[in-house]
């Protein structure tokens, strides 16, 4: 098991300035999932697994779109229940969605449990959930290489000390900048990310700036790169997942302590996947994203910030 993937798989009715969809396939663990098998299979890699758990109303379908991709649903749960359900709108820039409706269902009590064959992937990556889920998996599991989590701010103000205990236990944390200033009261985020990582002992963090691109701290030293200029941007949900499983892929791919070099080849990888999910609604991006497609805009991207 190359990477192994906890997180939500929801349905979403999105509506932006370019459209709607209704009960849409979503959740962290679907985009990352997705984002992840499309990356290994290019490296020729041993598939990714997810635990999560859906309703009886999860379609066969749906089902199907997750096995086409090589994901390993072993760890798949379905409860008596609806599945996870979440309503947002886009406006104006795009950058953050205004959540109209959440439906927890059958996720609000979910207790993952991983199966014996997933518990020693070579990367674990967390997805968005409560950090004490969030640390449970990681108790359940042995990764060869490292362990990845990523968070939300609802988590910062109903569960901080629970969030930055789980942290500790992390290789890579995930998160935004204003999550970061919100967990270090401090505005300037430079300074910010070294505070919260020297709160929590972690060797590498991601910060996401959504438009603004990325900016990661790696023992002491500072990355940054800019997003990957799009004129379409029809559905910015899940693309912080999209981002962080193409990531796992990458260090699935290597071994040893992670180096600088392969964290900047990696946010360049992550940066331009999430580049296609955000030009369309749902994963229809990810589902159809072809290898050609990748690399033509991965050379695109290199060229504009290496030169």
């Amino acid at each position: 098991m190359s990477v192994l993937i906890v997180g939500s798989l929801a349905y979403d009715s999105v509506a932006s300035p370019e459209g709607e969809i209704e009960r849409a396939l979503g959740g962290s663990a679907t985009y990352g999932g997705l984002s992840c098998q499309f990356h290994l299979k290019r490296k020729g890699l041993a598939d990714a697994g997810i635990v999560g758990v859906v309703g009886e109303d999860f379609s066969n379908d749906d089902r199907a779109v997750l096995e086409r991709s090589g994901l390993n649903l072993s760890g798949l749960e379905v409860a008596s229940g609806e599945t996870f359900r979440w309503e947002g709108a886009y406006h104006g820039s795009m950058a953050e969605a205004e959540t109209l409706a959440t439906h927890l269902n059958v996720f609000e009590h979910f207790e993952p449990h991983v199966p014996e064959a997933l518990r020693a992937p070579s990367v674990l990556f967390c997805a968005n959930l409560h950090p004490l889920i969030q640390q449970q998996v990681m108790h359940q599991t042995q990764p060869a290489r490292l362990t990845m989590l990523d968070s939300m701010n609802l988590w910062i103000s109903i569960a901080k000390e629970s969030l930055l205990e789980v942290m500790t236990e992390a290789d890579l944390v995930i998160i935004n900048d204003g999550e970061v200033r919100q967990l270090t009261e401090d505005a300037n985020i430079v300074r910010a990310m070294h505070t919260l990582a020297e709160q929590t002992a972690t060797k590498t963090l991601v910060v996401k700036r959504g438009e603004h691109g990325v900016i990661a701290l790696h023992d002491g030293s500072v990355l940054a790169l800019p997003a990957y200029p799009t004129a379409r941007v029809v559905d910015p949900t899940g693309c912080g997942d999209t981002f962080a499983g193409a990531l796992a892929a990458h260090f699935a791919h290597g071994e040893g302590p992670v180096t600088l070099s392969e964290l900047r080849q990696g946010l360049l990888f992550a940066t331009v996947t999430a580049s296609f999910t955000l030009e369309r609604f749902g994963t229809d991006a990810l589902q159809n994203l072809t290898g050609d497609e990748f690399e033509a805009r991965l050379m695109d991207y290199r060229s504009m910030v290496m030169g």
